[in-house]
């Protein structure tokens, strides 16, 4: 039996943490790892799959024979946007703990809006004893923007804790329960959303959609006096002038973001001060390397029993 090539990973993940999956990944072949410096120069042209996040500028002419290109995380538009990017399938990361990481994630940030955590926090610095007036959940409207995998999910588990939550996506879902809009709908969207969630993949469509005006539109005085924007997305999705602008004048009332328009976000950027921010380093739903590497293995076995490659990227669409 012929020997099956090694597949290129291609990530720039921690270095340690892909070595010690690589040990148990792919059992039927071998794997080249470009962040050991012993492969700088291997020959690459031979190889069908590639594994990548942020890949080297020179992959695709080192490696001009790729059969199938496999994104490291959710998010394509790293894909996407490369020079020389041949025209074979591109398939998403999608996997059980990488929804249920940010699942966690957003419905975290909700409650700690809900429950005023920042605001007690402050109290506790500074030794003050005082019990907030707060809203229960169901009070608090969530509109999630994506409803992908992982928005859905987002979706399912916010109405477990109580939340009135409705959708968005440029075309239309049907979630049993949950009102949702569609692209022609997105100001009365807007106009019901105390809590806006941005799980939107990146296209050119949704760079910067996050905008003033956007954030003009939400809701005002519900339950939470002023309208949180939660963004775990995209950070280009965001701009992130208007968003500091809008934080800053009273148009939103907080916000809790894990992605920005450059990472990792500078020193000097306003948002690092802002009392009413909470930042996280795009760890939201970080990959894990192990599920990722099970979820490659599986796609490759259907792609080569002649079956269709799951979460395919639709370059019409962008994701």
């Amino acid at each position: 039996m012929p020997t099956k090539p090694p597949v290129l990973i291609d990530l720039k993940f921690d270095p340690e943490a892909i070595t010690h999956a690589l040990k148990t990944a792919f059992p039927d072949r071998s794997s080249i790892d470009l962040a050991d410096p012993a492969n700088g120069d291997r020959d690459l042209s031979g190889l069908d799959y590639a594994v990548i996040w942020k890949p080297h500028a020179d992959l695709f002419a080192r490696a001009p024979n790729l059969k199938v290109l496999f994104s490291g995380g959710a998010g394509v538009d790293h894909v996407m946007t490369l020079k020389g990017l041949p025209d074979i399938p591109v398939v998403r990361f999608v996997d059980h703990s990488l929804t249920t990481r940010m699942s966690e994630w957003v419905v975290l940030q909700c409650l700690t809006h809900l429950r005023q955590v920042k605001a007690y926090e402050r109290q506790a610095r500074d030794r003050v004893w005082n019990e907030l007036v707060q809203p229960e959940a169901r009070e608090v409207t969530v509109g999630v923007m994506g409803l992908g995998v992982l928005g859905q999910d987002a979706v399912a588990k916010l109405k477990v804790m109580g939340f009135n939550v409705i959708g968005w996506s440029r075309r239309h879902k049907v979630i049993d329960g949950t009102e949702t809009y569609d692209a022609g709908q997105l100001d009365a969207f807007l106009a019901k959303t105390d809590i806006l969630v941005g799980l939107l993949p990146l296209t050119a469509e949704t760079t910067e959609i996050f905008d003033r005006k956007l954030f003009s539109k939400l809701r005002q005085g519900g339950a939470l006096g002023r309208p949180v924007f939660i963004n775990a997305g995209r950070g280009k999705s965001q701009n992130q002038r208007e968003l500091v602008a809008a934080l800053d004048n009273g148009l939103l009332g907080a916000a809790s973001l894990d992605v920005f328009e450059v990472e990792p976000l500078p020193a000097d950027s306003p948002l690092w001060v802002m009392d009413n921010v909470i930042i996280t380093p795009h760890a939201a739903a970080a990959s894990d390397v192990n599920a990722l590497f099970r979820h490659v293995e599986t796609q490759i076995a259907r792609y080569e029993r002649g079956e269709v490659l799951q979460h395919v990227v639709d370059r019409a669409t962008g994701y």
